[in-house]
């Protein structure tokens, strides 16, 4: 069973930085696409980061030149630093996976997600 386990988060003031990060567990083949997405009460499910294989990534407009995404494919995991953090950037923040299993081939994969916090 693929698993996707979040870490960190919390409450930062505005300016400030903090960092989530994600890990794979499970069995599976391989790891195609992973990152990060936000959702803020009342609003839409919206992408923040996401990394292909080749660590190539793709940032939402809102984060970008702010945040920054890093995978580690021998760990697993996919990292997101997020620095000069504004009150909307609070949210609860996913980590998401596209994940090739044996069984079922490519399946999408959500973690439980980790509260974000911005004072102002």
């Amino acid at each position: 069973q693929v698993q996707l386990v979040e870490s960190g988060g919390g409450l930062v003031q505005a300016g400030g930085s903090i960092t989530v990060s994600c890990q794979a567990s499970g069995n599976f083949v391989a790891i195609h696409t992973m990152g990060w997405y936000r959702q803020a009460p009342g609003k839409k499910r919206e992408l923040v980061a996401m990394t292909t294989h080749d660590e190539r990534a793709n940032y939402g407009d809102p984060v970008k030149g702010r945040f920054t995404v890093f995978r580690d494919n021998r760990e697993k995991t996919v990292t997101l630093q997020m620095d000069r953090l504004k009150p909307e950037d609070t949210a609860v923040y996913y980590c998401n996976a596209n994940i090739r299993t044996a069984q079922d081939g490519f399946v999408n994969y959500w973690g439980h997600g980790t509260q974000v916090t911005v004072s102002s």
